[in-house]
């Protein structure tokens, strides 16, 4: 069970209920192991990957390591969590990207956005900074 420490005792911020934090991690872990596999993918420039990614998104071969690399330096941000904020916030642009891609080639975005609010909801339950700066209504 996380502790308060006394900096935190000071603002008002509870620690995380237990629930909360084991729910956050499990939301937060569906999207790291999809874009942790997305990120290996371009970086092996595995064939079927490839030819997906320059047949019918149309980037070049030669983007897929430098978007790899951003893609799993992202995630690395966010699953610290000293810098998971600031790894949410770089993913959610990274996904708006994404987002754009499909739409430029109509194709159904829903995925990228779903991953984006899985990472924003596990990263709320799990990091009582965020609950702090995102609080319930109660009325």
């Amino acid at each position: 069970m996380a502790t308060i420490t006394s900096n935190e005792a000071a603002r008002g911020v509870d620690a995380p209920k237990s629930w909360k934090l084991w729910v956050g991690r499990a939301l937060s872990g569906l999207p790291v192991a999809l874009m942790l596999l997305s990120g290996v993918l371009k970086l092996t420039h595995a064939p079927d990957f490839v030819a997906m990614w320059t047949g019918k998104l149309g980037w070049t071969e030669g983007k897929l390591t430098s978007i790899g690399l951003l893609e799993l330096a992202c995630l690395a941000l966010y699953v610290v969590p000293r810098t998971a904020g600031l790894g949410a916030v770089l993913l959610t642009a990274y996904l708006g990207g994404a987002v754009a891609a499909h739409v430029r080639i109509d194709e159904p975005f829903f995925i990228p956005v779903v991953l984006g609010v899985l990472v924003w909801g596990g990263l709320y339950l799990r990091d009582d900074h965020v609950r702090s700066l995102l609080p319930q209504r109660t009325a």
